[in-house]
């Protein structure tokens, strides 16, 4: 079902739309949270090490599906929103042609570099076969990847974020119980366990974005128009990249910061590297959350702009502010004080070093997950809004302070150190965050 986010309560609307994508973003981490889990329980810490330190290079991949998925998401938000139906969909088209050629270019570039992206970032001999192995099954499954966030963000443009809800949901389930099956029931097919638990992701990923796209074609049957949308356009296309681009931008730069402090991590040992690989699942699934959540708001931000309701942007600041908080609360709780067990989901009969890791991170930031949930919210007005640069800004500020400290204080504290970077990017971005708001387009509107 299409919805309006121009019409009704700003806070009642955006609760609603956000909270099915919350789901979406639990199941969706699911993939990643059930490799990890079965090879930490059923292989061993070295097979755990591998699947986290795969999962660094593999968020690059991410990074350009995202970007994708928000190109596209904005601009059919603004058109969906503008009830200009025909160009509407001649985005949608434009991007998936687009997004092919894209995941076909990026396939072909991680294939023949997977061996030197992994020695790049210090992968410890006795962990590359499985990384390597992990990755590449991984990579022959990225136009999965790319098709189901694009077809993500179409729904979510159309004011449904149900839909892809459900279809994560079921094959998230489904993926679990397939990396168990593939790790032990058939572990004389799957030697190695990384390759089982890699071909189930592969598989129930297919199934969900072959289900996605279906659906995203019968959705669109149902918008009448009086003249056939174009299958692609130069000019939508740029409407797009400008949006996708810097998207893509902010979490490649983001992903190869955090290949640069995985290159950090990895000179303190498999142990360091296991327990952070635990943890870095745990935190990454909040953050993941939030980022959703964010970009629930710029679907609702660039709808309303679409519109010209210019004032209801602010109060979506005030509803996604109120709704992140109260996200984080029992989030905090849990990881602040409960960090140690569930580091045991992921770790069998973990070294104390994997332990200790593992709890000292999530001690250190997670109080700091008020700082960055509020630096999610407002970095999703802006990209809403086509305030690109302003995004831009705040994102790699982030990313290049992280990285800077990260390796300035490892060596003063050891890897301990390299966590205390995450507080400090995090809140010099929301000051920048916040100060680019203040001079939006909406800063003078008056109440609709």
């Amino acid at each position: 079902m299409n919805k309006d986010l121009t019409v009704g309560n700003p806070s009642s609307v955006l609760w609603k739309f956000c909270l099915p994508l919350f789901g979406s973003i639990i199941f969706q981490q699911l993939y990643n949270l059930a490799d990890s889990f079965v090879v930490g329980k059923f292989v061993g810490e070295d097979a755990l090490a591998a699947v986290g330190n795969s999962y660094e290079v593999t968020l690059i991949f991410i990074a350009f599906a995202f970007g994708c998925n928000m190109g596209c998401s904005v601009i059919v938000s603004q058109l969906f929103g503008a009830k200009k139906y025909t160009d509407m969909k001649t985005a949608v088209y434009t991007t998936l042609i687009a997004s092919g050629i894209l995941c076909a270019i990026l396939m072909a570039v991680g294939l023949v570099f997977c061996t030197d992206l992994l020695y790049l970032i210090n992968t410890p001999d006795n962990i590359i076969a499985d990384s390597r192995l992990y990755l590449n099954i991984y990579i022959w499954g990225l136009p999965f990847v790319f098709y189901y966030n694009v077809a993500t963000g179409i729904f979510s443009a159309l004011g449904d974020s149900k839909t892809p809800f459900i279809f994560l949901m079921i094959s998230s389930l489904s993926n679990i119980g397939m990396d168990i099956l593939f790790v032990t029931a058939l572990s004389s097919i799957f030697t190695r366990g990384v390759d089982g638990v890699a071909w189930a992701t592969f598989l129930c990923q297919g199934v969900s974005c072959i289900l996605a796209v279906i659906f995203v074609f019968k959705r669109l049957k149902t918008i009448r128009l009086q003249e056939k949308a174009p299958i692609f356009s130069r000019y939508i296309l740029k409407k797009i990249a400008v949006i996708a681009i810097p998207s893509i931008l902010q979490q490649s730069f983001i992903s190869v910061g955090n290949i640069v402090i995985q290159g950090v991590i990895n000179t303190f040992g498999s142990s360091v590297i296991a327990g952070y690989s635990a943890s870095v699942k745990l935190n990454n699934l909040v953050i993941t959350s939030l980022t959703t959540l964010g970009n629930g708001v710029s679907n609702f931000t660039a709808q309303n702009i679409g519109a010209g309701k210019l004032s209801r942007v602010r109060d979506g600041l005030r509803a996604g502010h109120k709704m992140v908080w109260l996200l984080c609360v029992p989030l905090f709780l849990l990881y602040f004080f409960g960090g140690k067990y569930l580091i045991y989901i992921f770790l069998d009969s973990p070294t104390g070093t994997a332990m200790d890791t593992g709890v000292t991170f999530l001690r250190i930031i997670a109080p700091f997950y008020f700082v960055v949930s509020l630096k999610l919210v407002v970095d999703g007005i802006l990209r809403g809004a086509g305030l690109m640069k302003q995004f831009m800004i705040g994102t790699f500020t982030d990313l290049i302070l992280r990285v800077i400290f990260a390796k300035a204080l490892s060596i003063i504290f050891g890897a301990t150190g390299i966590w205390c970077a995450w507080p400090v990017g995090w809140t010099t971005a929301l000051i920048l965050s916040l100060l680019f708001y203040r001079t939006g387009p909406w800063k003078n509107s008056k109440a609709d």
